[in-house]
């Protein structure tokens, strides 16, 4: 029997079809009926890839006695938070004033009058262990809680809405200057020096503004030269890498980058691929970074590549071991068992493995081999040979023999398809606006820094799905199911999407032979403008400046202004650098009014806690440090390969004779540059002059 998520679009809601718990998503006949009831709401938010989510499906969403008691005493309401990110980031934040810590799956109780949130937590077991609770007690407690102690009840949502509150209302002060902006680079390099005794998991735009933090050295702390090669190394060389198949795991378990929680998200893979090709242009050739980006773009085209061109969200971190198994198991498709090795690999291509890579008989994860390299530098055409074996017994055919691979879009496909190799996990199909944005910048970068148009080809296809069909009633939307858009877009869709253009704008002028199919670059600038047009129209703040997450509706608590980082950029900060590159490349100066409205309206965050932001930080170095270079297109190609975090590229009609190029700095521009060395010599100094 199932319940009313049976027809859910979203996979994640439809593995909890089956569930007895008689599960709501959110709607207002959701919530009419809550206070109708007065039942207090349990919103429970996750996503189909999440590890935990899925074992409380299984353990304490599956128990009828927890199921009889939260029908009877609860509203029930489940969430997908990759279609509803402004939900989860409101009340994500509670379970944080809460409890010290959130993460997924994120479950919290809810008054039904006004929807303010006064209790919640994440993985709540059936039975009390791990220092949790049993589910069921905590269902009882809450209850009798809501019911006896109203006034107590009051005052902690009070507070809660209090902090909510004052977080999404932040006030304009003064532009931040060029100190503010060195304080911000310093405090955001020194979150990659922390060493840590938990889970190691990517930070890139933390990462980003260490690399950005390389062309101001006077007076750093920090070595952010040493410290962004090195997130690139362990990246590159870590378990978090699948350096058989390609593609970044989301984090690893561990602070040695061994053994990482399986599951694979095209967000992190977009972020990575650019920060690896970015490190690679500012001087840092390390064969280990182009191999891992190599794979990936293999990975991506390979399983996570829609016909239609867009890319799939995510891949889980379970598979089964067989047809007849009752459960997936974490990380089965991914790990190396000793004797399997043995049985496949001759002693001396073993030892070789093992001399290069973590194999033993013991293993590092639960008696299985996760591969992490102990070495940088190239592997020999006799190692990869034999990676390609193991690639082989996994997928079932050699690499070159397997372009695509359809996917298993359920636990159901994943059993019954006759795979000639292991079983794959679960990959959810549906297309994300904000995460196909990060990919496309992604292979935009490095199409221009390793001159590879077949990247920038991937990247236009995906634009192109999402500029056809992403547009409904002239409104755009963030997912896409099956063909079918759905879910207004919120501000890290247009954010990111309009970076993502601006990427393939400038990656299309400065690649040398970009795909004949492609349109003019003109094209991708266009399409930016007019993005920013109806994001400036429906999310802009007229009163505290900024984006809101959200177009205004009555089922939210607030409207947030999101500008905090976690495993994507704020939408804030991308914007700001959004705004900065728009005023440049269209002369239009409005555009650079909005990105110092922007920094005015967080200058507060960015001052005080700029290790919560660095995104806004980085848009920061833009604001102050931007440049725009004229010049011809062997230039161009050769500018692109280099690493110039505050750079964006035009290609002008004609150069008065005898000039190289022209450096334009703010709102005025250097005296026409007559050599090579001249123009080189304007260029850096643009670079870092706050």
């Amino acid at each position: 029997m199932t319940n009313r998520l049976a027809h859910s679009n979203s996979l994640y809601l439809r593995k909890h079809a089956e569930n007895p718990i008689d599960w709501w998503y959110w709607c207002d006949e959701a919530l009419e009926t809550a206070r109708r009831e007065n039942k207090p709401i349990f919103l429970s938010i996750g996503y189909s890839s999440c590890h935990w989510c899925t074992v409380m499906e299984g353990e304490a969403f599956s128990d009828w006695t927890i199921a009889d008691y939260m029908n009877t005493y609860f509203l029930p309401i489940k969430v997908d938070r990759e279609e509803r990110p402004d939900l989860d980031s409101i009340y994500m934040q509670a379970v944080q004033l809460i409890t010290g810590q959130g993460g997924w799956p994120l479950n919290v109780f809810v008054a039904p009058d006004d929807l303010v949130p006064f209790y919640g937590g994440t993985y709540f077991p059936v039975d009390p262990r791990y220092g949790r609770p049993g589910f069921l007690q905590v269902l009882q407690t809450v209850r009798n809680y809501y019911d006896t102690q109203p006034e107590k009840l009051q005052a902690i949502k009070g507070e809660i809405l209090s902090s909510l509150h004052g977080a999404a209302t932040l006030q304009a002060t003064r532009s931040p200057g060029a100190d503010i902006l060195q304080n911000g680079l310093e405090y955001n390099t020194g979150i990659l020096s922390a060493k840590t005794p938990g889970p190691s998991f990517p930070m890139i735009p933390y990462a980003d503004v260490a690399l950005r933090s390389r062309r101001f050295t006077h007076g750093s702390r920090y070595d952010a030269r040493a410290l962004s090669q090195q997130r690139g190394l362990v990246l590159s060389l870590g378990g978090i890498f699948d350096h058989v198949g390609g593609g970044f795991h989301r984090y690893t378990v561990d602070p040695t980058w061994t053994v990482p929680h399986f599951e694979k998200m095209l967000y992190d893979n977009g972020q990575i691929v650019e920060y690896l090709a970015n490190l690679w242009a500012d001087g840092v050739p390390e064969p280990a970074f182009e191999r891992a980006i190599v794979l990936t773009v293999q990975w991506l085209q390979r399983e996570m590549t829609a016909p239609e061109g867009y890319f799939y969200a995510a891949q889980d971190a379970d598979s089964f071991i067989n047809p007849t198994a009752a459960e997936p198991e974490e990380g089965a498709f991914y790990v190396w068992d000793y004797a399997q090795l043995t049985e496949l690999l001759m002693p001396a291509d073993l030892a070789d493995l093992a001399e290069q890579f973590t194999v033993t008989q013991a293993g590092n994860f639960e008696g299985h081999n996760v591969l992490q390299r102990r070495h940088p530098g190239k592997l020999t055409n006799a190692l990869e040979l034999t990676l390609s074996k193991l690639f082989l017994l996994r997928y079932g055919a050699p690499a070159d023999a397997l372009p695509t691979f359809s996917p298993a879009r359920n636990s159901q496909e994943a059993k019954s398809t006759g795979w000639a190799g292991r079983i794959p996990p679960v990959t959810d199909t549906k297309m994300i606006v904000a995460w196909n944005s990060l990919m496309i910048s992604g292979l935009a970068r490095a199409a221009s820094v390793f001159q590879q148009p077949h990247y920038l080809d991937l990247a236009a296809n995906a634009a192109r799905f999402i500029l056809q069909h992403q547009w409904v009633d002239d409104r755009f939307h963030r997912v896409n199911y099956d063909g079918k858009p759905a879910v207004l877009a919120q501000s890290e869709d247009y954010a990111l999407f309009i970076k993502a253009l601006l990427d393939l704008h400038q990656a299309s002028v400065s690649l040398h032979s970009a795909p004949d199919s492609h349109p003019p670059h003109a094209f991708w600038l266009d399409r930016a403008v007019q993005v920013q047009a109806e994001f400036d129209e429906f999310l802009w703040s007229i009163e505290l400046g900024g984006y809101y997450n959200t177009a205004a509706r009555n089922d939210l608590l607030l409207r947030e202004r999101s500008y905090a980082d976690n495993a994507t950029p704020a939408a804030n900060g991308v914007a700001v650098a959004n705004l900065v590159r728009l005023s440049l490349l269209s002369e239009d100066l409005s555009h650079l009014d909005k990105a110092e409205q922007t920094l005015q309206s967080f200058a507060s965050v960015i001052e005080q806690s700029p290790q919560a932001c660095p995104s806004l930080v980085a848009g920061l170095d833009w604001f102050h440090n931007h440049i725009l270079i004229r010049t011809g297109q062997t230039q161009l190609t050769a500018l692109a390969t280099q690493y110039l975090p505050a750079a964006v590229y035009m290609m002008p009609t004609e150069l008065p004779e005898g000039v190289v190029g022209l450096v334009c700095q703010g709102l005025s521009c250097r005296e026409p540059a007559h050599s090579q060395a001249q123009f080189q010599a304007q260029i850096q100094a643009s670079q870092n002059r706050a």
